[in-house]
């Protein structure tokens, strides 16, 4: 009898050791990599047992049993989440278990700048170490998205919302097609779409005018009046006659080589705007909320020309002998004076 209470004396001792060496070991920082990071990636739906798997063949945690133990203290059991995540320090298995059930998944700032067509947005995709170009032309031509998003339109030009996303390393050209057209979404909101009806603009018809003051202007102070300029041609039906649809329409053609010539304000596309009156068929670039709100509230003033500065700027006139004497002073003496 003694023998036994003896045995189950040490039994117990050996349980208690071995429990309070476990749970020393979920709170002790551990690091098992040899590189400065390490990355793993955890599908959606991977079970607790595969997600300590995966971490442990990664010398992110000690072992799986560690892992679960750590989990089912936690309560998270269910609460992971899927995502790359990236580890560089070493951590607790606790701590591991918090960031997975946290969602701190690892992700870097791409910025895809205002002005850019689709074309050039899949060349920053591309650069960018996400896919190829051509996979996000391809996204974007989900229908299921343009009848969502666009539905006026024949593409998703200009729908695509320019800004800086925390983007995850292996992010699809779907996944940033998404959620550049749900930041479009909150951005263009019921204030904006509100504004728009008031003066009788379809939400087409504002992003497509907000592409052309987007590629006319850089200037905040500017992009009001350039809006009020097309928007008093519009009313006239004067042909708007900006460059920039031009430079597009050539660039569908495949004909656009960095120079625009006075022969090319001749070219036969309904994106002329030189030969053909009223709004492009549709956005001609990706505009930013700036020229948005410029789009549905142009500036209180009677012009009808502007003409560049050279310098970003431009100078603007109400009729046509002021502005070609602007042109005569900014284009022809100005470029004689270079």
């Amino acid at each position: 009898m003694k023998r036994a209470l003896v045995l189950l004396l040490v039994v117990l001792v050996l349980a208690a050791g071995g429990a309070w060496w476990m749970y020393r070991r979920i709170d002790a920082p551990y690091r098992g990599f040899a590189g400065a990071e390490v990355f793993v990636e955890l599908p959606a739906g991977t079970s607790v047992a595969r997600i300590g798997s995966r971490l442990a063949d990664a010398g992110v945690v000690p072992d799986t049993l560690t892992f679960r133990l750590a989990t089912r203290l936690a309560g998270a059991d269910r609460r992971l989440q899927a995502g790359e995540y990236r580890f560089t320090d070493a951590a607790a298995p606790s701590a591991i278990v918090s960031r997975l059930a946290a969602g701190d998944v690892y992700t870097r700032p791409v910025t895809f700048p205002e002005g850019l067509t689709m074309a050039e947005m899949g060349g920053v995709f591309e650069r960018n170490g996400l896919g190829a170009a051509a996979d996000f032309l391809i996204a974007t031509e989900d229908k299921t998205l343009l009848a969502s998003y666009a539905p006026d339109a024949r593409t998703l030009e200009g729908y695509l919302f320019p800004d800086t996303y925390p983007l995850p390393q292996h992010a699809s050209a779907g996944h940033v097609v998404r959620t550049m057209l749900a930041s479009f979404d909150r951005t263009f909101d019921a204030g904006l779409r509100a504004e728009a009806a008031q003066r009788g603009m379809s939400v087409h018809a504002v992003v497509t005018l907000a592409s052309l003051i987007e590629k006319e202007t850089a200037k905040a102070e500017e992009r009001p009046i350039v809006s009020a300029v097309y928007h008093n041609r519009l009313k006239i039906r004067m042909a708007l006659q900006c460059d920039p649809t031009v430079i597009y329409a050539l660039m569908r053609a495949g004909r656009w080589n960095g120079n625009l010539r006075r022969v090319d304000l001749q070219l036969n596309s309904p994106y002329n705007t030189y030969r053909f009156p009223g709004l492009p068929p549709g956005p001609i670039a990706s505009p930013g909320r700036a020229a948005l709100e410029a789009a549905v509230r142009p500036a209180d003033v009677p012009y009808l020309y502007f003409v560049s500065r050279n310098d970003g700027s431009h100078v603007f006139a109400r009729t046509l002998a002021e502005h070609n004497r602007n042109v005569a002073a900014w284009q022809v003496r100005y470029f004689k004076r270079k």
